[in-house]
């Protein structure tokens, strides 16, 4: 599939009332569509998008050789808030451009895809939702939330809720970024390069395991040093915008699927709730989003499936396409899934 065949759509809200109590303005989810919806509004899926990515880091999942087939499935990848591609500090209205731009929430995100989908394709069945990471949360989310139109769900390398030590990690990179005097409290001129490189290189250290380093796996995405890894990291993280990073990492860090009206925190309720068919796969190495934290959510809803995804590749395991041995295990679980109910 060429990434040049899909042209991004926009569904947009004048006002979006946000859980915290503010007011985004022409609240706007960006998003691509592969494949069409069926009479029956039943072969619907959506995929959220990750941290730092945008709707093309997805397409990996989509392809005639895996279990999400765009002949048979209407696939839809929302852009996360804060992304640069929905709406974000770098491209909202003007007056909550930059700092300015609220915390979104979650929650926030969900309700917002939802409107989406009821606007969009009439209260569709939702076949699949399904993510990884930050898109596993989403996931998570939708589950809870309607579990008579969400189907199945697949959490790759996920949680219900930041715990802990995930919270601490990045409170870490948050800092490596905010140190930069350029930084002036998101009100920078030009962008806090030596923040965003920094930020980089300390998040490389988190998202792989120390058996990726320690077996030289880099060189299997073309590295041959950690150094030339490294700067990959740095580069890439330069192409996106500080406070764009930030707002992504308050949704992240303060999420947690019952934290909404409908349960009140009880993430015992949130996960009791979850009707669909579900797989529950975190990776053997993640670091952040570990296995421990993975089953004691699995082990309280019903209908879920936990399957470790081996793996030396820690957190990046669940990255759409990186590693062709990931990508079988998760297409296997996967395909398992969708021939369930």
């Amino acid at each position: 599939m060429q990434k040049n065949q899909l042209f991004a759509k926009h569904f947009s809200v004048e006002e979006f009332k946000l859980q915290s109590g503010d007011t985004l303005f022409d609240a706007t989810i960006s998003y691509v569509q592969v494949g069409e919806l069926n009479a029956q509004k039943d072969n619907l899926i959506l995929l959220p998008t990750y941290y730092g990515g945008a709707h093309s880091g997805n397409l990996p999942f989509i392809g005639a050789t895996g279990p999400l087939d765009p002949r048979r499935y209407c696939i839809v990848i929302p852009n996360l808030i804060g992304n640069g591609q929905s709406s974000s500090p770098s491209n909202s209205h003007p007056s909550q451009r930059g700092a300015d731009f609220p915390h979104v929430s979650l929650y926030d995100n969900v309700q917002l895809q939802h409107q989406l989908i009821e606007s969009r394709f009439g209260g569709a069945e939702i076949a699949l939702v399904a993510g990884w990471s930050m898109g596993g949360m989403q996931a998570l989310q939708w589950a809870c939330l309607y579990p008579k139109q969400v189907k199945r769900v697949a959490s790759i390398c996920a949680t219900a809720r930041c715990w802990p030590h995930n919270f601490v990690f990045l409170e870490g990179i948050k800092a490596a970024l905010t140190c930069d005097a350029v930084w002036q409290e998101g009100r920078y001129k030009s962008p806090p390069i030596a923040g965003l490189k920094a930020f980089g290189r300390v998040y490389a250290g988190w998202a792989y395991s120390q058996a990726f380093f320690r077996n030289q796996t880099y060189k299997e995405l073309g590295f041959d040093s950690i150094e030339a890894l490294l700067r990959f990291w740095e580069e890439d993280h330069l192409q996106q915008d500080a406070n764009d990073l930030l707002a992504m990492l308050y949704t992240w860090q303060s999420a947690d699927i019952s934290n909404n009206p409908r349960f009140g925190g009880d993430m015992q309720a949130a996960l009791g709730a979850i009707q669909a068919h579900s797989l529950i796969m975190p990776g053997s190495t993640d670091l952040y989003f570990t296995q421990e934290d993975a089953k004691s959510e699995a082990d309280q809803i019903s209908s879920a499936t936990f399957s470790l995804l081996e793996s030396d590749w820690g957190h990046c395991a669940g990255a759409p396409g990186r590693s062709p041995s990931n990508t079988k295990q998760i297409f296997s679980a996967l395909s398992d899934l969708m021939n369930r109910g």
